[in-house]
């Protein structure tokens, strides 16, 4: 029987890149993406454009009817991304809500599988530096942070549609980073601040990146390989930002960052950031939160994906080039 890739979020960073990986490998795929967003992601790219809402389940039926019989394959990647430090139901909505609608759509549809994509953040941090590995029960209360905490309610969720029949399975990314970023993510936007020379000065502390490219290949095999009710930590290295800072400096040739400011200093000043970015209508670099990531144990152990699905990682330095290389072909920094 033919199979049929669902990719919720599909304009999204991680989503698109999902998308033309599978469409590389010859996959039928179709991408649920919301009606009012423009991106121009997946432009050239043959896959099937579903406008929805995760949040408006009726706008969700049309994703999953199949004129013949077909495996469904749905890849949840849609999802809001934040380091905010105040609470935004539309986070809750789109992270919690959206995920409990797909759920009712697939166990609804009988699909043949779900891959949920949810976060290193919504496992619980472990002291003293410990490894972090993958767990069986999440509990909202165990996490610091909006964004967590949705994380782990939405993981819930799918873990008790295991319980149902649905044949579930997780994957917990770390940081994601690397090209194909269309929107403002995170790490892109200090990437490109930095390019642009808007970024003066660095913070202290660091975290556990992944290139996107390796996230879309290991979502995939999890698709194949993975087992019902269990999840896999999809991580890379440490890295911090002095070293992230450094080495685009060696790949781009743009000015060192030489300044770095402690992380209690820069607590100070986020609420400020946070205005500022939000009069930029860009998503702020430094909030309580994100500083507080910088400053937690991110020691994510990925064995059990490397064990089960084969997981693989590139080196960071070729994650950075690639990530100057297309941000300046797609001219989203200065040339000079």
């Amino acid at each position: 029987m033919d199979e049929l890739y669902i990719v919720t979020g599909g304009y999204g960073h991680l989503g698109n890149t999902v998308i033309k990986e599978l469409v590389r490998r010859g996959k039928l795929v179709r991408a649920l993406v919301l009606p009012t967003d423009k991106s121009s992601s997946l432009d050239g790219v043959a896959v099937e454009i579903v406008k929805g809402n995760v949040c408006d389940v009726l706008s969700l039926e049309p994703l999953f009817i199949t004129r013949k019989p077909r495996r469904l394959i749905v890849i949840h990647t849609a999802g809001i991304v934040t380091i905010a430090t105040k609470f935004q139901q539309i986070v809750y909505d789109v992270n919690v809500t959206g995920t409990k609608n797909i759920i009712a759509q697939c166990l609804k549809h009988r699909v043949d599988k779900l891959v949920h994509v949810s976060s290193v953040h919504a496992i619980p941090e472990v002291a003293d530096r410990g490894a972090i590995k993958e767990i069986t029960q999440f509990n909202k209360d165990n996490v610091f942070g909006l964004y967590a905490k949705t994380k782990a309610e939405a993981t819930q969720a799918v873990f008790d549609s295991v319980k149902d029949g649905l044949d579930a399975v997780v994957v917990n990314p770390s940081g994601i980073i690397g090209p194909y970023d269309y929107g403002h993510g995170h790490i892109t936007q200090l990437i490109m601040d930095y390019l642009d020379g808007r970024l003066t000065s660095g913070v202290d502390g660091g975290y556990n990146f992944i290139d996107v490219r390796d996230v879309a290949n290991g979502i995939l095999s999890a698709a194949q390989k993975g087992r019902a009710g269990e999840c896999y930590i999809l991580s890379g290295g440490f890295h911090t930002v002095r070293e992230l800072l450094g080495r685009l400096h060696e790949v781009s040739g743009k000015r060192k960052i030489k300044s770095f400011l402690p992380i209690w200093f820069v607590k100070l000043t986020a609420p400020l950031a946070e205005i500022y970015y939000k009069f930029l209508r860009q998503p702020p670099l430094f909030t309580k939160y994100s500083l507080y990531t910088l400053a937690s144990n991110s020691n994510f152990l990925n064995k059990k994906a490397v064990n089960e699905l084969g997981f693989t990682t590139r080196d960071f330095e070729d994650t950075l080039k690639d990530t100057v290389k297309w941000l300046r072909e797609n001219n989203r920094v200065k040339m000079k």
